[in-house]
């Protein structure tokens, strides 16, 4: 860490505590599990940071896709006057619903210096990264919103064999759901054609279980904050290896 002295002054000056990366993350008005997932992934000297955007308890089609006006305001409020590393639209289902390619261009305009990411776009990587075709699907959602996940994986060339949702309308329900139930769930969704296993939505407690996930299943695991942080952490440059959260996390950018 550099140093320098303003003798004038008679203070000295580094380069503060997050000299490694500066991350930054549009979180839900409402989400309670995804910045304690971000912190618990975080590596020494590398700074976290969140802003909030305003979001209906319910989550469908029509609340996901209402939520686009605002992403580039409340992005630009990330350390404006510093500059980030990364910013990462966070909400799974927004992404989907809005679309990736609108949402990266909205965090570009955001923030012009930082690398544009979405947790689906952590997602996707992260399964191609760990060589995965044909996966098997744990969501949350209910209704059509289910349709825009199915829609957006085989999109990005991903075979399903196996899919399996929740049905849960409220954003608040997704985040006290059990990491236990989350694992009964995701390993009665897994088949074994499946060369890796998806856990949808960074609402849920995933990353708590998804070591136990994948010494059940015998394959990969993807869990949804697991990857985004994957993703963030390599387009920074930061190729730290963590472990305890799934085999992802030791894979180089």
């Amino acid at each position: 860490m550099d140093v320098h002295v303003k003798p004038e002054e008679g203070l000295e000056y580094d380069t503060g505590r997050h000299d490694r990366a500066k991350l930054g993350f549009v979180v839900l008005a409402m989400e309670q599990t995804v910045e304690d997932d971000v912190f618990a992934m975080s590596p020494p000297g590398v700074g976290v940071h969140f802003t909030r955007i305003a979001m209906s308890n319910d989550a469908t089609v029509e609340t996901l896709a209402a939520m686009e006006p605002d992403i580039e305001q409340v992005a630009s409020l990330l350390l404006p006057d510093a500059k980030l590393d990364t910013l990462c639209y966070t909400c799974n289902s927004g992404t989907m619903v809005i679309g990736e390619d609108k949402v990266m261009a909205t965090l570009r305009r955001a923030s012009p210096e930082a690398q544009p990411t979405t947790v689906m776009t952590g997602v996707w990587r992260a399964l191609k990264a760990l060589g995965a075709k044909r996966i098997s699907v744990a969501t949350p959602y209910a209704g059509q919103v289910n349709d825009f996940v199915r829609s957006f994986l085989e999109g990005h060339g991903f075979e399903i064999v196996s899919f399996k949702a929740m049905e849960i309308v409220q954003n608040s329900e997704i985040d006290r759901v059990t990491p236990a139930s989350i694992r009964d769930f995701a390993s009665a969704a897994d088949h074994a054609d499946a060369d890796a296993l998806f856990v949808c939505c960074g609402a849920l407690r995933a990353l708590d279980v998804v070591d136990e996930l994948e010494k059940r299943a015998a394959k990969p695991v993807v869990a949804s904050n697991q990857a985004m942080m994957w993703d963030c952490l390599r387009l920074a440059g930061i190729d730290d290896v963590l472990t305890g959260y799934g085999r992802l996390l030791t894979l180089p950018g």
